[in-house]
């Protein structure tokens, strides 16, 4: 089978998420793929196990989710999404999203959030 490139990763990824399909989501991310929230570095999820039960359990289950994509940059084997997330709150979530590819997986998951602004 013919590895994706990190874009095709990601598109898929995409697609399945608005689609709320755990199997087809998780079928990009490498069994050993950690995800931080940025800036402080901090694991969020360590490892596909640990992705398939957020998502699950926390994601998946509300009817209205769909990430809107607003803005996509890829370079070399990185992609980086600018989403607004529908369906986890009144208003939608504005965050950033980088995901690392190799071997034709996703490896690595950053997470910015948007800051309130004061």
């Amino acid at each position: 089978m013919t590895k994706l490139s990190a874009l095709q990763c990601v598109e898929l990824q995409f697609d399945a998420y608005n689609e709320r399909n755990l199997a087809r989501f998780l079928s990009v991310f490498a069994d050993s793929v950690k995800s931080y929230r940025l800036p402080d570095m901090a694991l969020v999820l360590d490892g596909k196990a640990a992705s398939g039960a957020h998502y699950a359990n926390n994601r998946f289950v509300h009817a209205g989710l769909r990430a809107e994509l607003v803005n996509r940059m890829v370079v070399g084997n990185t992609v980086i999404d600018h989403e607004l997330i529908h369906g986890l709150g009144p208003e939608p979530m504005e965050t950033a999203v980088m995901f690392e590819v190799a071997d034709g997986l996703i490896q690595k998951v950053f997470a910015i959030p948007a800051k309130t602004p004061s």
